[in-house]
């Protein structure tokens, strides 16, 4: 693979560790306040396609999860890590967000023995390749959905997998929260209502923790996990 591909499409490493990750911050002053009307979506044909089939696949308190990841990270972005910021990379992104929990959904979570983020990162691969999404690119979705879990203290990931871990895990457990300022959350959960996400996520976790014990999901902590998501407090004003 080109170093070209490598950087266009969000693969460059970067530390698993977060502290170590923030430690790269570019940021030089708080957040700022951004509103959802000033984040831009990526609008290519293959981006319509997903939003769609997204929209169609995932009940709407998922799908809304998905759009505030990428409008969360997106916030991330601009502040801690510009220099990151294509719009290759930014379409990336997009697709890895509105494909990232399609696993969790209850056709999904119960047609496979595996974990919800491999089997879903098998459906998206799948998914881009018929969309004919280039191969770089529908592979980088596909690592970063299976590993948007993978929190740890060693190694390396990749970028996009990077901000989506720290998009997802800011809007399910109010992690890292001086990354993003309390106005934006307004405005991303104006546009997006969480429709009682904390509650409805941490039910999921528990479900997929009960029908496969085995679950990749557990190595975050099979009753700390699902407490942390449902406690919530950062988010708690806007359930």
């Amino acid at each position: 693979m080109s170093d070209s591909t490598v950087e266009k499409y969000g693969w460059t490493a970067v530390p698993r560790k977060v502290e170590l990750l923030l430690q790269q911050s570019e940021a030089s002053g708080p957040a700022k306040p951004i509103s959802v009307s000033s984040i831009r979506l990526p609008d290519s044909d293959l981006v319509k396609a997903v939003h769609e089939y997204a929209k169609k696949e995932l009940a709407i308190e998922t799908f809304n999860h998905s759009m505030r990841v990428y409008y969360y990270g997106q916030a991330i972005l601009t502040h801690a890590f510009p220099s990151w910021s294509s719009p290759s990379f930014n379409e990336t992104y997009f697709l890895s967000c509105l494909l990232h929990d399609i696993g969790t959904t209850d056709k999904n979570i119960s047609a496979t023995l595996m974990s919800f983020e491999f089997y879903g990162g098998l459906l998206a691969l799948g998914l881009l390749k018929s969309l004919s999404a280039p191969v770089s690119q529908a592979e980088n979705v596909a690592e970063t959905i299976i590993r948007h879990q993978d929190l740890g203290e060693t190694g390396t990931l990749t970028r996009i997998a990077a901000l989506i871990q720290l998009a997802t895990i800011f809007d399910n457990m109010g992690g890292n929260p001086q990354l993003v300022d309390r106005a934006t959350i307004e405005s991303v959960v104006e546009a997006y209502p969480r429709m009682k996400w904390s509650g409805c996520f941490a039910r999921t976790i528990r479900k997929e923790n009960g029908l496969k014990p085995w679950a990749h999901t557990t190595h975050l902590g099979e009753e700390d996990f699902p407490t942390g998501v449902a406690g919530n407090k950062l988010m708690e004003p806007y359930e």
